[in-house]
């Protein structure tokens, strides 16, 4: 009977080659339903190829399951046999996590360790230290969607442990860069991080470089987790190297995938060839010969064993979703999983790239990112089946894990594009990328819950931008109130109070003052500089509104160069320093003045900034005006002209768009949740709950100047005094 049963199991496997998934089932359950009985192991070992096929081509996690839970009950009559019963309780983990149902996956887990405890002096011991490793990161998965940081750093260093005891450092490698992860998520305490990425750094060395090479998963966690940790203390310079080595990274992986589609191109048109019955025998062997050596190179390239596979055992466990071409394992046989499937990775360095990027008005390699992105999201969003039209309601349950990862991705990137467009002053492309941005979290409220307040800020923004002011403050009030991110709460207090200083009444004056004082007096404890340079700003405008020029410029000078030293924020530097050059035009030092507003408009010009080459340009006319300079003043009026028209084109053009009323409009975005979906696991799930650190600004617009310099500064002067926070 045993002959039987592998004849199906290879036959199974045929078809499954052939992506005929549903006769590979078939074939597989005969054993099954046979009314002759086979051994229980190989009712067994055929139950966990079916749980294993179902779970890797298709959503049927509930007919996976039933056959797991049924190799359970046979394997309990066995008394050996510990890697098919450590193999079932992996796959039964997996189905759980698939559909969020966490209670019982730690309790599955939890027994699994239990086993691999007692199997310890029965069962070779290297394969029981692997299988700990797998349960104990599934485990820690587990923990961290439930937010139980400690516990899951704990299971962790459990399988760093197990690691070091069998001498595996690519292994430890995988629990040291995961404690990083948990770490950047629930970021503590600084100097755990810093030791968490010191470590890695350390277990990364210790491999050996030619192992290192084929450690491409683990190279771009890595990567992407450093990066992570220098966006979030905003060392936008140290982030640069690792920018460049995930992007090299993936155009080399790019290039070697092309190769190998080509190669096995070319191995299928022997293959028809060599099929040939009329073949002539001298051109049979040439042909045979040169199949052998694209064999050899292909297997080179792949790594792939010339055993074949083994019929009787499931072939992938961890994450068991994707061929194994399309995977970027994380670690070896059992846990054999993936943080993110390789799509999702590369859209992630894109990103990357962007959000290096934009910063630096690099803003014609960002968008082409932007649109590699997002076509690559796009892609795989429809083989999730979310296609127009389709809604949160619609989603099989064990597709929204991953449909969130990409949706979050997208939202990313529309946020980043949204910020790119208002910086260039391109109000109706930034509106489309706003309305997309709302479409998408009106169809997937649930999933895109933690984007609602950033949709609201990037409302803010645009009103910000197109000179809706008192609307602009209000949308940062609200996006305020939205989330629970300290940070985000301070940055739109400080938008907030930008745009009430624009507004330009005492009122409004008393309000931005009230706004920024608490953020002023708590700057210094905050991760980074992002809130410090955003309050400074605002701080320093304000102080100039009220005649305290001296100390408006300390407060700035600090500002500006905490911006350039540590964010590249090229627009908020401009914008720094039109207004340090409109405070020492007000101080009388014309020289020091002209050339920073000669710097400010450099970049301005750089980032196709309008609105800030206008507000240049009306102070460099003060100057010239002082300096009685009348070529240089009548040429600057000319361009300070032409561009005002230019903008104001743009606004109407803005202006009269079916969405600006719905993007400008003092409301919410209203929703109806459709059901409870498990919210942890689709929109803060250990793969993306990191915070990219965004930069949510697109630089803090000061108002437009009337022609005066000295209205910079005199706007409701001595109303109500001097007030200091």
């Amino acid at each position: 009977m045993e002959a039987v049963a592998e004849g199906l199991w290879g036959l199974a496997d045929y078809h499954e080659s052939k992506g005929e998934i549903g006769k590979a089932v078939k074939c597989l359950e005969a054993i099954c339903q046979s009314q002759v009985s086979f051994f229980p192991i190989v009712e067994v070992k055929t139950r966990l190829r079916i749980a294993t096929l179902l779970l890797k081509h298709s959503h049927n996690v509930t007919h996976a399951k039933s056959h797991l839970e049924r190799s359970q009950l046979l394997l309990k009559s066995i008394p050996s046999c510990f890697d098919l019963k450590f193999r079932a309780y992996s796959l039964l983990g997996q189905c759980y996590h698939l559909v969020g149902a966490i209670p019982p996956l730690k309790h599955i887990l939890n027994k699994a360790l239990d086993l691999t405890t007692s199997a310890g002096d029965a069962h070779d011991q290297i394969s029981v230290k692997l299988w700990s490793c797998n349960f104990n990161a599934q485990l820690a998965n587990a923990l961290t969607i439930e937010g139980d940081y400690q516990s899951s750093i704990s299971a962790l260093e459990c399988g760093y442990v197990c690691a070091t005891q069998i001498s595996y450092p690519e292994l430890q490698m995988f629990f040291a860069t995961s404690v990083l992860h948990v770490h950047l998520m629930q970021w503590e305490d600084e100097n755990l991080v810093e030791q968490a990425v010191n470590r890695c750094d350390h277990v990364w060395e210790s491999i050996e470089p030619n192992k290192r090479q084929k450690c491409l998963g683990l190279l771009f966690y890595n990567e992407l987790l450093h990066l992570f940790y220098r966006f979030h203390i905003c060392d936008y310079k140290n982030a640069a190297q690792h920018v460049d080595k995930l992007d090299a990274a993936m155009k080399a992986d790019m290039q070697q995938t092309r190769h190998i589609q080509e190669l096995t191109k070319e191995l299928n048109s022997l293959g028809q060839s060599l099929s040939r019955s009329d073949l002539h025998y001298r051109d049979r062997s040439a042909l045979s010969e040169k199949q052998i050596r694209l064999q050899e190179r292909l297997r080179s390239m792949t790594n792939l064993s010339s055993t074949g596979k083994h019929y009787l055992e499931p072939t992938y466990f961890g994450n068991v979703r994707g061929t194994s071409e399309d995977k970027l394992e994380m670690a070896p046989p059992p846990i054999d999983g993936e943080w993110l499937p390789k799509s999702a990775v590369y859209a992630l360095v894109d990103l990357m790239v962007v959000i290096l990027g934009r910063p630096k008005g690099l803003f014609k390699e960002c968008g082409k990112r932007i649109q590699s992105g997002m076509q690559t999201i796009q892609e795989e969003l429809g083989k999730l089946g979310i296609t127009e039209g389709v809604r949160e309601v619609d989603l099989q349950h064990s597709a929204i894990w991953m449909a969130g990862v990409y949706l979050i991705l997208l939202m990313q990137f529309l946020e980043n594009k949204v910020a790119i467009e208002l910086t260039r002053s391109e109000f109706v492309e930034a509106q489309e990328a706003l309305v997309q941005m709302k479409n998408w979290y009106i169809r997937f409220p649930t999933i895109l819950q933690a984007c609602e307040s950033i949709i609201q800020m990037l409302r803010g923004q645009y009103s910000h931008y197109v000179g809706c002011y008192s609307e602009a403050a209000f949308h940062y009030f609200e996006a305020a109130k939205l989330t629970e991110s300290k940070s985000m709460q301070a940055m739109c207090q400080i938008y907030a109070a930008v745009s009430c200083i624009c507004i330009g009444d005492a009122e409004s004056s008393s309000q931005a003052l009230d706004l920024i004082g608490p953020v002023y007096r708590m700057m210094d404890s905050f991760v980074g500089v992002r809130e410090k340079t955003g309050v400074l700003f605002a701080y320093g405008l304000l102080l100039m509104k009220q005649q305290d020029l001296q100390e408006a410029r300390n407060r700035l000078a600090k500002g500006l160069q905490m911006t350039h030293n540590h964010l590249g924020n090229l627009q908020l530097v401009s914008q720094y320093l039109t207004i340090l050059g409109s405070l020492a035009l007000v101080l009388h030092d014309t020289i020091q003045s002209r050339e920073i507003l000669r710097s400010s408009l450099t970049l301005a010009k750089k980032l196709y900034d309008i609105p800030t080459q206008i507000w240049v340009l009306s102070v460099l006319t003060a100057l010239y005006q002082e300096l009685d300079e009348r070529g240089n003043e009548m040429e600057n009026v000319e361009y300070h002209r032409k561009k005002v028209d230019e903008l104001q084109k743009r606004l109407a053009d803005a202006h009269s768009s079916i969405h600006h009323i719905e993007l400008i409009d003092k409301d919410r975005l209203g929703v109806q949740q459709f059901h409870e979906l498990d919210i942890k696991r689709a929109s803060a799930g250990p793969s993306m709950s990191v915070n990219l650190d965004i930069p949510e600004s697109v630089g803090l617009s000061a108002p437009t100047p009337a022609p005066s310099s000295s209205r910079l500064v005199d706007l409701d002067t001595g109303r109500r005094g001097k007030r200091k926070i």
